[in-house]
């Protein structure tokens, strides 16, 4: 398909076409740095979510109800999850391409995920999943989750794409104070998942310690506690993704 056939395409909001965009862009095809170009206007519209976190933190569970809780608010979703990449090459969890949203039919436009191998890039990234971002944007979603990869401590990618980070920890991961620095910096937003595990408050008070430490920011962290497997604390998240979508949207 030629790039100027692809562009209408996705801005059309054709799944088929945004599939091979992102295709075209992840493998660098021939043409993919004319597409970016040609798209790169009509970008700007989506509100840009990072989920970021270490191994086993449950985001891409919590990533299915926030989907699910958009679309309960008449809001189009896209999601890029980057993932490890697997020994027969592509995204080691790529067939979990719909997540099991409840009421989400096949081909349904008003959600598009899309996995991405990391290729071993840092960061937690993958090396274009900034233009993967432009594609849905241009695409027309209202909101683009980024899931990153199992993040490490100093996989802090996502806050130079994201305009919301949300880093998502367990109760009883160790001393948050010995992880101040790097990805637990960078957070718009805390997440403390599995909240019916002993160690919760524990985990929120070190939490709230470290956040007394950024006297110096305009937007003050917040801490939510959620169970994702049940769905539980989720609206709450929701409201206070807005509410710093709404703060960053008037300091422009």
């Amino acid at each position: 398909m030629k790039v100027k056939d692809l562009v209408s395409k996705v801005l059309e909001g054709d799944m088929r076409g945004i599939s091979k965009a992102l295709t075209c862009v992840e493998n660098e095809s021939r043409g993919y740095k004319s597409l970016i170009k040609k798209i790169k206007s009509h970008t700007g519209r989506a509100h840009v979510i990072g989920v970021t976190g270490f191994p086993g933190a449950g985001k891409s569970t919590l990533i299915k109800h926030l989907i699910q809780e958009y679309l309960d608010l008449e809001k189009t979703v896209g999601v890029v999850a980057v993932d490890p990449t697997s020994i027969r090459g592509g995204a080691f969890l790529a067939d979990r391409t719909r997540m099991n949203i409840k009421g989400l039919e096949p081909f349904d436009k008003r959600v598009f995920i899309r996995s991405m191998a990391s290729r071993g890039h840092g960061g937690g990234l993958a090396k274009n999943t900034g233009y993967a971002v432009d594609v849905l944007d241009a695409a027309g979603y209202d909101k683009v989750i980024v899931e990153t990869v199992g993040a490490g401590q100093n996989d802090i990618g996502i806050m130079n794409l994201a305009q919301t980070s949300i880093v998502v920890i367990n109760p009883g991961m160790g001393d948050v104070q010995t992880l101040k620095g790097g990805i637990m910096e960078i957070a718009d937003l805390y997440v403390i998942n599995k909240a019916d595990h002993p160690e919760v408050f524990r985990t929120e008070g070190e939490v709230n310690s470290l956040i007394s430490l950024f006297t110096n920011r305009n937007w003050i962290p917040k801490v939510y506690k959620t169970e994702a497997n049940k769905g539980e604390g989720i609206k709450e998240l929701v409201t206070g993704i807005e509410e710093h979508y709404n703060h960053i949207k008037k300091k422009k």
